[in-house]
């Protein structure tokens, strides 16, 4: 069995926002026994799994992307989309556009200190389009 959804995150300022609850929220019954892919379909932001628990986190994360990646470089060339576009695509780039997880009694199997990330690298990225491909049986 194979199912696929298509939905919009809210909008987010730039940062690491968890968005597990989101997810499942919009996401169709699941399988007993699976996996889910989740697909972003923008190039300037990303989603990762990591740390669910401590928000500071979150916030270390965005840190060390800024410094990694920094705005104005005097090397970029894409600049007409504002400073903050570049170091979007670089950074999504690094990260990755999609996340698979596995689909145990009919639930995410997560463990127990992760959770699902949306990565926003522009200060107004915007509603994000996520494609939810499940694939499953029971």
């Amino acid at each position: 069995m194979y199912q696929q959804v298509e939905f919009s995150l809210s909008p987010r300022k730039a940062g690491f926002h968890l968005i597990t609850g989101e997810i499942v929220a919009k996401l169709p019954s699941l399988p007993t026994t699976g996996i889910l892919n989740l697909f972003i379909k923008h190039t300037s932001a990303a989603l990762t799994i990591n740390e669910n628990a401590d928000p500071d986190v979150r916030t270390d994360l965005k840190s060390i992307f800024d410094r990694i990646v920094r705005e104005r470089e005097p090397y970029y060339t894409h600049t007409m989309e504002g400073p903050d576009d570049m170091p979007a695509h670089a950074k999504a780039s690094i990260i990755g556009n999609s996340v698979t997880i596995p689909i145990t009694a009919g639930r995410l199997n997560l463990g127990t200190w992760q959770g699902i990330y949306l990565c926003e690298f522009r200060k107004f990225g915007g509603a994000r389009k996520i494609v939810a491909t499940i694939a499953g049986e029971g």
